[in-house]
């Protein structure tokens, strides 16, 4: 199955990591957001990032590949970044169904929702699939492949393949809340939170423990902060809802957190400050 042009939806830090590694590969990305500006910034932090990474000549090359859009467009692929929201997603799956050819493949990079779910709004529930990548896309090498209920086996082979000539490592999941991923890694952050609420130790030291001890790049902490403490809690509440089990639901100072508009990097502001 030739996927060589895609749609990319949503040009947060995660549809312009993806859309960037995409046209890395050689091929065509139509790039798509329907709030004003985000594509500008979003193509501005592409080249900030392929600059760091010293692609050179390959720079100009790989932006040139990256077409904006006003609206979804045709394409051989979807891959879905928007908002944490099942029924933002479905709306959108909805949409994406209707304009893409029929034989086209819509995949989510959703961190939580299930597949099947967003699947069940398309007609096309074989061609339906979670292609999960992890922040920051450009370096980080894991893909999560997540099969719908229906998903086929021609779909998730084209993916994992896909994923495969990215440069990336794909491993396959089942749909089930949080996959594997977010099923471990967010009551390991929400634990942290807890310590910090309980004040077992300060934000610098929680991460400091987790980095020299677990031999973690980043502490948990620091990782909320990098994911948006609004995403956090929007996945642990999925998995609380669809696990049915009290250790899945956010920490209260999360919470607290989120009311006040400390969401992170993002912000500049969550458990740390941010210039």
């Amino acid at each position: 199955m030739e996927l060589e042009h895609v749609l990319v939806v949503g040009a947060g830090q995660m549809g312009g990591g993806i859309a960037q590694v995409v046209a890395a590969s050689g091929r065509a990305v139509s790039l798509h957001d329907p709030y004003p500006g985000a594509v500008d910034r979003s193509l501005a932090a592409i080249r900030r990032s392929l600059e760091r990474l010293g692609t050179g000549a390959d720079l100009d090359a790989t932006l040139a590949r990256i077409t904006p859009v006003d609206e979804l467009v045709p394409a051989d692929l979807m891959i879905e970044a928007i908002v944490e929201d099942a029924a933002a997603k479905e709306e959108l799956f909805r949409r994406a169904d209707a304009t893409l050819p029929p034989g086209a493949i819509l995949a989510s990079n959703t961190s939580s929702i299930p597949i099947t779910r967003l699947a069940a709004a398309t007609a096309r529930p074989d061609r339906v699939i979670g292609m999960h990548f992890f922040n920051p896309v450009p370096v980080l090498a894991l893909v999560e492949v997540i099969r719908g209920l229906e998903t086929s086996d021609d779909t998730a082979a084209a993916i994992v393949a896909l994923a495969a000539e990215l440069g990336k490592t794909p491993a396959e999941a089942r749909d089930l809340p949080g996959f594997v991923s977010n099923r471990i890694l967010m009551p390991f952050i929400n634990e942290a939170a807890y310590a910090l609420l309980e004040g077992v130790a300060t934000p610098e030291a929680i991460d400091t423990i987790a980095k020299l001890g677990f031999a973690h790049p980043m502490g948990p902490l620091a990782l909320a902060d990098l994911i948006g403490l609004d995403t956090c809690v929007a996945i642990m509440d999925v998995l609380h809802e669809g696990l049915g089990d009290s250790k899945y639901a956010p920490c209260p100072l999360l919470r607290q957190y989120v009311q006040a508009g400390r969401l992170g990097r993002k912000t500049g502001r969550g458990f740390f400050a941010y210039a």
